[in-house]
């Protein structure tokens, strides 16, 4: 495993610490300018992952979340750099359901291709170089990889129900569904606990590239409805839909 992946694990591991410091107290809830909740722990672990992004890679720039956006005209000329959801699942957290991650992943020429995404409050981290995937737990630290099953679990949003999902199972003779929240959905495909994750409504970029990372990193394809893949060098942020298989 590369040293800049154990970098950036350490990185969400102390990112994940902060957070687990807000996520039992009374938290304090601003809303954006897109409606969407931020709390003090998205800040503090945005804060935590920016400064060490900075000194372990002066070099490479960042888009987060929780940070001013550049604009495509300087960011179309970026052949790498980190993509950061601080706390993905605001909505989770805040629900206290312990399904909310910390996003790190690495862009180059417009794919992922390096990504931790850690789950402090479940206790695992899932990591991926590009061509292997790891599950990192309280046990140890295990090569995970997908795997297909006669009867596929789909694996859907808890926060954000699409219409279109009922379309999508229409194709499927048989299938088990499960719910969960933030990128935790892309780490359930790579651990071969679940077959299908069709995204069927609005994410962002911040959103999926490390769990994306993670997926395919495991053996998943992650493809846009026209068959493309899902790519990080465009101009708007906002993600079409895609579906991650086997």
């Amino acid at each position: 495993m590369s040293t800049l992946l154990e970098s950036i694990y350490h990185i969400a591991k102390e990112a994940g610490a902060s957070i687990m410091e807000h996520y039992h107290a009374n938290v304090e809830v601003s809303e954006k300018a897109d409606s969407s909740p931020v709390t003090a722990a998205d800040l503090a672990a945005n804060a935590i992952i920016i400064e060490q992004l900075a000194e372990l890679t002066p070099e490479i720039p960042v888009l987060s979340e929780e940070s001013a956006h550049t604009q495509w005209p300087e960011r179309q000329h970026w052949q790498r750099f980190w993509l950061v959801d601080p706390l993905d699942g605001t909505k989770e957290f805040l629900r206290k359901n312990g399904e909310f991650t910390v996003n790190i992943a690495l862009i180059e020429e417009g794919k992922p291709v390096l990504a931790v995404v850690h789950a402090p409050a479940l206790g695992k981290f899932w990591l991926g170089d590009g061509n292997k995937a790891w599950l990192e737990t309280k046990a140890g630290r295990d090569q995970i990889k997908v795997r297909p099953a006669t009867v596929p679990t789909v694996v859907g949003s808890r926060s954000h129900p699409s219409p279109d999902m009922a379309a999508f199972l229409e194709q499927l003779e048989e299938y088990k569904m499960t719910e969960v929240g933030s990128s935790l959905k892309f780490c359930l495909v790579a651990e071969g606990r679940a077959q299908y994750y069709p995204r069927l409504g609005p994410t962002m970029m911040w959103d999926t590239a490390a769990g994306q990372c993670v997926a395919e990193s495991a053996g998943a394809t992650v493809k846009q409805l026209d068959g493309e893949p899902l790519h990080y060098h465009r101009e708007t942020l906002l993600n079409p839909h895609f579906i991650v298989t086997v």
